[in-house]
């Protein structure tokens, strides 16, 4: 579809809300492609990346290479991802250091809120979309109360790792860095790329590029021949992933990390205790947050989704 300058700096915007969600653990940047409305057409456009489109650009064929996979597209959310990443990691992690019960309220909120968004995609309501919905809500609980563990630091487990952490990356609901805190290589990862771990950073990549390429062809098959049993899983995964962003929390669990510091590892759920009414308020922004966005992108023309061959 032909787009204006204005278009693509809209999606930029969407990459950047994408990059300031993956910034913060528990929040997944699918759930703000969802949101936005760019979901599926993420999915499409990195599925296009496969044997047919790389014999395009073999061939030199750049311009049809560039059409093919959807270049504009995913240049501009790729720049915001990374735009934003750059520039709130710091500013997020502070907050989230700082004041943990607010930012994760707001957070909150707006998944709750993005659950109802998400779950309105669905065509036609049944038992079976309900029971799809339970069951990803489920996963989603199990998956995000479980024990992180202790697994070994071998290239080939770093690969399988890269693999898992940027599928859940493009789930709505689960981030990749939790799933990494699961796989116990979080704190082995984020220090490879501090330390600048060459080995391990490209083989974590590599796992990554493969996976994301590969699970995406997963995702669109299942959104053209599935689609309201995937949305319905998908909304269900948000739903069951509130159990990690609830923002009262008791931690029964720390870590030293590699600078000294004593950080929660493991966290039970509590009863509100302290910031109550400024928590549940910033809930009630996020909700709002969503409403706006969401009305914002029923404003703009439908996106066309790449066709499946």
């Amino acid at each position: 579809m032909n787009r204006t300058f204005k278009d693509y700096l809209v999606i930029i915007l969407k990459g950047m809300g994408m990059g300031a969600a993956d910034v913060v653990p528990g929040v997944s940047g699918g759930t703000i492609a969802f949101i936005v409305g760019i979901y599926e057409e993420l999915i499409n456009s990195i599925k296009s990346i496969n044997i047919s489109s790389l014999k395009l650009l073999f061939q030199f064929k750049i311009k049809d290479f560039w059409k093919a996979i959807n270049a504009n597209f995913l240049i501009c959310v790729l720049s915001g991802i990374v735009i934003s990443v750059l520039s709130l990691a710091k500013i997020i992690t502070f907050l989230l250091e700082t004041y943990p019960v607010l930012v994760w309220s707001f957070f909150f909120g707006l998944v709750l809120a993005s659950t109802w968004s998400v779950s309105k995609r669905i065509k036609k309501l049944s038992i079976s979309r309900w029971v799809i919905f339970f069951f990803g809500a489920a996963l989603a609980y199990f998956i995000t109360a479980a024990t992180p563990a202790s697994t070994p630091d071998s290239l080939w487990f770093i690969f399988i790792c890269g693999a898992i952490a940027i599928c859940a990356m493009i789930l709505p609901g689960i981030s990749g860095s939790f799933i990494l805190v699961l796989l116990g290589k979080y704190m082995y990862i984020m220090s490879a790329v501090k330390e600048f771990n060459i080995p391990v950073i490209a083989i974590f990549a590599v796992g990554a590029g493969i996976g994301i390429i590969a699970f995406s062809n997963v995702l669109s098959y299942l959104l053209n021949k599935f689609h309201d049993l995937t949305i319905a899983t998908l909304a269900g995964f948000m739903f069951g992933s509130l159990n990690k962003i609830w923002p009262w929390k008791e931690t029964v669990e720390t870590f030293v990390d590699r600078h000294g510091i004593v950080k929660p590892l493991i966290e039970e759920n509590i009863l509100p205790n302290q910031y109550v009414w400024q928590g549940f308020g910033l809930m009630v922004l996020g909700l709002i947050l969503v409403i706006a966005l969401e009305k914002i992108s029923e404003k703009e023309k439908p996106l066309v989704s790449i066709t499946k061959e």
